[in-house]
């Protein structure tokens, strides 16, 4: 009975998509979304033109979804930008509508652009999807004339969820800027505590998720603010300081004595409430109960900690050269230059398009051929699932599919029981408000929550009230089909992993960055950015690993495969920067051939990774002193290059595991 269950259970990669994730009720994002799209179906409803308040609505929808950020700053381009886009998505539509094959044409384009322009950027990406999103209703829903008319009352809609956004700004400032540098100081104080302990790798992966957030929130930010002072400048001298101290603690995982400590992680802890307190204006911190440092890795986090410490609390900070080691991004002028070259000139900009456009125009062809009602919802399910950003296709064709089939058992009630009016307001307002609360938790809920709200909206237009829940399931049907077979299963990319050929560039990036570290000779701040990219790589890495997870089988299990190699390769980052870290506060620095031996392994170590899928053992013998600083990332080079594919068939006592840690020589 239990062999038969075991049969009849949904396998494991679908269970995982579905799992919902653990988020708390963003309370603030469910009050504005039930308003946002609420309130214009009212007015439109009170002056007589209810089309025109769902218009709005739509509008609003747009806004909504497009609003993913915390600072405010960046709130405005996420949702005002994607609102221009939107109105000229549907005045192509409205163009095309009722124009058969010119809109199969028409929307084929417009899907083109949309992909290649959504591989620039957060704000592109969902720039991209809302500009397909309202081609393609503007192509399949009868809209008021005249032509202009749309998309105003669309981007109106979207500028009323900003305006309903912005009213915290004067109370709130920057926030949300301070709390995301309070929360990499947070994370370094957790590292900390976890220094010589087996949690050190799950909070090294949190720091960098953090720092990731905060880098790129501050310095997208400091693009438009110029000079060397100011509230701005200061937050990122304070989160630039933090980088020496995240370093020492690699050193102080492998050797720190005194750095484990309690009162350390504390001190750091402390610096992060200084942080959140209005930027570190209260009381200096006080660093009389630290420990008193007994070797190289002690030394390193005791200097990078008191020198955070005064930073933090330095009134104004001036942000010289030397402090700014990541450097400041490039202006808008040349940043647009070179995201030009890279959406004209990129070969996955022009697959991704290719393939947004082929389902597009097979979808809308489709619609063309045969009579679907509502055809636009075919090209919407399309768009959806194709999303570059939302995780594998293949999974987002299943859970589109049930969170459309859940979301429509919550509008078939509505549609039979609520009469079209003034109820739709208050119902609106419910469904509305689900919509960020189940986007938290994963892409099929999200689906079920939005899904309501569009066919609400959509009737309001048509009126077709009940008769639209099943023509609706059909076509979401029909366009998981065409996205799973055109934008899946004729994409070889698509089915395959990518994570040998991100992991063997991460490797490369760590085979520059072992030559770097020990050159003395080398600049600091490239070292620095050499560090940053090799984890931003890492994290890519991570995260394709994570999508394949969700792929059905063989990829998912192939996928599973890589894990040990993953953090092997991590392993050597952190044994690379503790070994530099030491050289840097008195360790003898190591000799140049044993430095380009390491590099040569690395490099081969890529070459192998991109000329396989299957990792194979090599035996290597890396020559140099036991004793140097070096040993630790000889031994953990020596056990990457000796993993090898698990063995198909019964799971092995620790298969899946990371190799184990080699005995590191004390200071």
């Amino acid at each position: 009975m239990e062999t038969r269950a075991g049969r009849l259970s949904p396998p494991e990669w679908l269970l995982n998509t579905l799992r919902p994730q653990s988020a708390p009720v963003p309370w603030a994002a469910v009050l504005r979304a039930g308003v946002a799209l609420s309130v214009p179906l009212a007015a439109g409803i009170a002056a007589g033109r209810p089309e025109y308040g769902a218009l709005v609505s739509m509008g609003a929808l747009n806004g909504v979804i497009s609003d993913t950020a915390d600072a405010y700053r960046m709130r405005v381009l996420n949702i005002a930008v994607p609102q221009l886009f939107g109105a000229v998505g549907v005045t192509l539509g409205t163009l095309a509508y009722g124009q058969g094959w010119l809109a199969v044409v028409v929307l084929t384009l417009v899907a083109l652009a949309s992909g290649m322009v959504s591989s620039i950027g957060a704000v592109a990406s969902v720039s991209g999807l809302v500009l397909l999103l309202n081609a393609v209703v503007g192509a399949g829903l009868p809209l008021p004339e005249p032509l202009w008319m749309p998309a105003l009352l669309l981007t109106l809609g979207g500028l009323f969820v900003l305006v309903l956004t912005l009213l915290g700004w004067p109370l709130r400032g920057r926030t949300p800027e301070r709390a995301a540098v309070a929360a990499a100081y947070r994370g370094v104080a957790e590292l900390l505590a976890a220094a010589g302990t087996a949690a050190y790798p799950e909070r090294r992966q949190a720091v960098t998720d953090a720092l990731n957030t905060a880098y790129d929130l501050i310095l997208a930010l400091r693009t438009r603010e110029h000079g060397r002072r100011g509230p701005l400048v200061r937050l990122l001298a304070q989160l630039n300081v933090l980088i020496p101290l995240l370093e020492a603690a690699a050193a102080a995982h492998l050797y720190g004595r005194a750095s484990h400590s309690p009162a350390v992680a504390a001190a750091v802890r402390a610096l992060a409430d200084a942080v959140t307190d209005s930027g570190g204006g209260g009381g200096p911190v006080d660093l009389s109960g630290l420990p008193e440092p007994e070797g190289p890795a002690d030394r390193a986090v005791d200097a990078a900690l008191r020198h955070a410490a005064a930073v933090v609390h330095r009134p104004d900070p001036d942000l010289s050269p030397g402090e700014d080691s990541l450097g400041r991004p490039a202006g808008p002028a040349a940043r647009f230059r070179t995201t030009a070259r890279a959406v004209l000139f990129s070969e996955a900009s022009w697959r991704y398009g290719a393939r947004l456009a082929l389902c597009i125009g097979l979808a809308q062809a489709l619609v063309s051929l045969v009579e679907v009602p509502r055809s636009y919802w075919v090209a919407l399910t399309v768009t959806f699932v194709l999303k570059p950003d939302f995780g594998s296709v293949f999974s987002r064709a299943v859970l589109r599919a049930l969170g459309t089939a859940a979301g429509l058992l919550v509008a078939a009630p509505v549609l039979a029981a609520v009469p079209r009016g003034w109820w739709d307001v208050p119902v609106m307002m419910l469904l509305a408000g689900l919509i960020p609360w189940f986007s938290a938790k994963g892409y099929a809920f999200q689906t079920a929550a939005i899904t309501p709200v569009i066919l609400l909206l959509s009737d309001t237009l048509n009126h077709e009230g009940f008769d639209l829940v099943l023509p609706r399931l059909l076509d979401s049907l029909l366009g998981c089909a065409i996205a799973l077979i055109a934008g899946y299963l004729l994409w070889p990319e698509s089915w395959h992993t990518r994570i040998g050929d991100r992991l063997a560039a991460a490797v490369d990036e760590i085979a520059g960055y072992v030559a770097c570290a020990f050159d003395p000779d080398a600049d600091r701040g490239e070292q620095v950015r050499g560090r940053r990219r090799i984890y931003r790589e890492l994290s890519a890495v991570r995260s394709e690993f994570q999508r394949a997870l969700t792929e059905p089988p063989p990829t998912g299990a192939r996928a599973a495969a890589w894990w040990p190699l993953v953090v092997a390769v991590e392993r050597i980052v952190d044994a690379t920067t503790a070994a530099r870290v030491r050289v840097g506060h008195g360790a003898a620095p190591p000799s140049p051939p044993e430095v380009a031996g390491v590099a040569r392994e690395l490099r081969e170590l890529a070459g192998n990774l991109r000329s396989s899928e299957v990792l194979v053992e090599v035996r290597t013998a890396l020559e140099g002193d036991e004793d140097g600083v070096l040993a630790p990332l000889r031994h953990e080079v020596t056990a990457a290059r000796a993993i090898t594919s698990p063995v198909r068939g019964p799971r092995r006592p620790g298969a899946g595991e990371g190799p184990k840690a080699p005995a590191h020589p004390g200071e």
